[in-house]
């Protein structure tokens, strides 16, 4: 049977819009990681030193093995979800089986055993580390792959994405607001962990929920019109996967983009407390303000690159945005101490900016999705994902490995007291080194990587004409081959 105007129209009218409800719901969906992910990055190696008792290389090495699972499990949980067969899909089994071992993750990663052994405690909280991080990708890949299969509008992935990022970006600020009001409301110092855990692991289930309730019907009526969003990747191994995904060019010119915007921003983030402390000489306190101000503006400025990019296109929004970000690096390269109004001005200028690194690589993997399918006739949605966080996890590496290496090399003095110590010249000119010239050489790399990538609008909307073409022609095949259809 071949393909009517009206199933034609019916596609492109879903195509053409999603309601509030779905864009709400999918966003939601994304504090489920950004929650227990931001905490973790802003207190879970204090509360094992300083909590727990683990000696400070324990501690760490906690952490780097569960990094390092977490990187490996990326790929081949987004592999197996591409060939998941259930009434519910793909996605959703991975989220919903993910979602309770998550929360309860949430909860006993704060709980002190009753042990004062060392290595006891060391192999708990890796054991746990790596449960958490197992149930933290089987919710939020699948969740992330989801987008390219709500919409194959060009537009509508820009604004479903928008609202991905603004969630993730107001879910840290969130998390970061509600451990401090927990903190100061709890004196017992288990007490107050224990809290923001069970704090957390509610709101995951609650997020979890709230997003695959909301998105359901969106994705029903998607699959009834795209057949192919519901069909499983070829049945071949995982490294015939990756490697056919390496091979597409779209794909390597985003993960470039990615690898070399999101390392920028970590490095940036990471030195950010040694720049306030160290070289503006203000108290502790000011770093968390400096952080909400560049994350507040980011939220509040992706609506407008959203507005823009439903009128341009995703590599404009980005060539509009890297160069906000290079000229805050820069400008706080310059900042002198005493000049604290300057700091937080430029400090809003890269919220604005860093918006641009959240929407845009993100937006632009469902196309990737798409051409794909063009190429190969697979809908690999998992292994794209799957790659995408595994980079986005190495970014994180990366800047933290440069970071500490440089900050050592430099002479950096460290300290256990809670006394101001005055930094040698060499460590104050590295950190504005790290905080301004670095990022910028990477960022100039991630224009060069968009600037080579090849799928612009008019590009996708060929892409779907030759998608629905082929799809029509193969309906027709089959109808010829069973006159009964």
């Amino acid at each position: 049977m071949m393909s009517s105007p009206v199933g034609e129209n019916a596609a492109q009218a879903l195509d053409d819009r999603l309601n509030s409800r779905t864009r709400i719901a999918y966003g939601f969906g994304e504090v489920a990681g950004a929650l227990p992910t931001s905490v973790a990055a802003f207190f879970l190696l204090f509360f094992l030193t300083n909590v727990a008792g683990l000696e400070p290389t324990l501690a760490g090495g906690t952490i780097l093995i569960a990094k390092l699972w977490d990187a490996v499990s990326d790929p081949v949980i987004g592999w197996l979800s591409d060939r998941t067969h259930s009434p519910l899909g793909r996605r959703y089994p991975w989220m919903l089986g993910g979602m309770i071992p998550l929360a309860i993750c949430c909860v006993v990663q704060w709980i002190v055993p009753p042990t004062e052994n060392s290595w006891l405690l060391f192999a708990y909280y890796s054991s746990v580390a790596i449960i958490a991080f197992t149930a933290l990708t089987a919710v939020l890949l699948p969740f992330s792959a989801l987008s390219a299969e709500l919409t194959q509008n060009y537009n509508e992935r820009i604004t479903l994405i928008s609202f991905k990022s603004a969630f993730s970006i107001g879910g840290s600020i969130f998390a970061l607001v509600m451990a401090q009001t927990l903190f100061a409301r709890i004196s017992d110092v288990n007490t107050k962990y224990l809290a923001v855990g069970l704090a957390n692991g509610i709101l995951v289930v609650i997020a979890v929920t709230v997003c695959v309730l909301g998105t359901w019907p969106r994705y029903r009526a998607v699959q009834a019109i795209h057949p192919s969003i519901r069909s499983s990747a070829a049945q071949s191994s995982l490294w015939r996967q990756a490697v056919g995904a390496v091979k597409n060019p779209a794909f390597r010119w985003v993960m470039g983009l990615y690898l070399c915007s999101w390392t920028a921003v970590q490095i940036a983030a990471v030195v950010l407390p040694y720049f306030v402390v160290d070289w503006m000489g203000l108290p502790d306190q000011s770093f968390v303000e400096l952080a909400l101000v560049v994350q507040g503006t980011a939220v509040v400025t992706m609506v407008a690159w959203n507005w823009l990019g439903r009128r341009t296109d995703k590599r404009t929004i980005y060539y509009l945005g890297a160069p906000l970000l290079i000229v805050a690096q820069l400008g706080l390269f310059t900042v002198q101490p005493g000049q604290v109004h300057t700091m937080f001005g430029l400090a809003a200028i890269a919220g604005v900016g860093t918006a641009t690194i959240y929407l845009v690589p993100w937006s632009m993997l469902p196309d990737v999705v798409d051409f794909d399918e063009l190429c190969t006739g697979q809908r690999r949605e998992g292994i794209f994902y799957g790659f995408a966080v595994f980079v986005q996890k190495i970014g994180i590496a990366i800047a933290i490995f440069i970071t500490s290496r440089i900050l050592e090399w430099s002479g950096y003095i460290t300290s256990t007291g809670s006394h101001h110590i005055l930094q040698p010249p060499s460590a104050l000119w590295m950190i504005r080194l790290i905080m301004g010239p670095i990022p910028i050489l990477l960022m100039i790399s991630g224009i060069i990587c968009a600037m080579g990538y090849p799928i612009s609008r008019a590009m996708h909307h060929q892409i779907l004409a030759q998608l629905s073409q082929r799809k029509a022609e193969h309906r027709v095949s089959s109808t010829d081959q069973d006159p009964t259809l």
